[in-house]
């Protein structure tokens, strides 16, 4: 994200940050004053891609969808990381940063977990509840900064940790037969998605009382 640089510190802690590739790519951002907004907005539009082919995926049998799918997560979370180290890097930090690390952030959510609702062996009322939810996490955390807690970026569903479960669930599709997506259980049939979807809504369930308990006791 980029915060004005003031606010540096209190950032989502990423490890990926310090590896060579990202102060690189920063580096080569910077160097052509990419705006951080762009990067925003062009992880928040990887995110409608990947929706939209994880949507397709229910009428269309191509392995490729799950693999764009995929590689939109996780580009998003890419231009998540380099907009706020290309921000600080170049100068560029503006009072207008937050709202295009934040409301980006919120529409990739919705497009992710909405698509994989629609998804083969997806469930959209569970599509639906995951993306209210991940709304909501971000919503908690955004509150407490408002309060004046610090940011609080605990899990355990918290943004990569959503990101991960449905790549991972995009990679497994990729690479197994169409009637592997789908798990029997005596008279029910449980899609992969679907599962991966009520484990976010579970993880964010949790994560949303520990954020409130955490923020709760650092505004006491």
């Amino acid at each position: 994200m980029h915060d004005m640089p003031e606010r540096a510190v209190d950032r989502r802690p990423i490890a990926t940050r310090n590896r060579k590739w990202a102060q690189a790519a920063t580096a080569w951002l910077a160097a052509r004053n990419v705006s951080p907004n762009a990067i925003s907005i062009a992880g928040m539009c990887a995110c409608i891609v990947a929706g939209i082919a994880l949507g397709v995926t229910s009428i269309a049998y191509h392995r490729i969808l799950w693999l764009i799918a995929a590689l939109g997560a996780q580009l998003r979370l890419t231009a998540n990381m380099l907009d706020g180290m290309v921000a600080l890097a170049s100068g560029r930090a503006s009072k207008t940063g937050e709202l295009y690390n934040e409301v980006p952030d919120r529409v990739s959510d919705a497009a992710v977990f909405i698509g994989a609702g629609f998804a083969w062996g997806g469930d959209i009322t569970l599509g639906y509840i995951a993306t209210i939810l991940s709304i909501f996490t971000a919503y908690i955390r955004a509150a407490g900064k408002i309060a004046g807690a610090p940011n609080e970026f605990c899990g355990p569903m918290a943004k990569q940790h959503r990101v991960l479960v449905i790549t991972v669930i995009c990679l497994y599709s990729a690479a197994v037969p169409r009637a592997w997506q789908i798990l029997h259980f005596d008279k029910l049939d449980v899609g992969v998605m679907s599962l991966s979807l009520a484990l976010i809504v579970a993880g964010c369930l949790i994560t949303i009382v520990r954020r409130l308990n955490r923020i709760a006791r650092a505004l006491r």
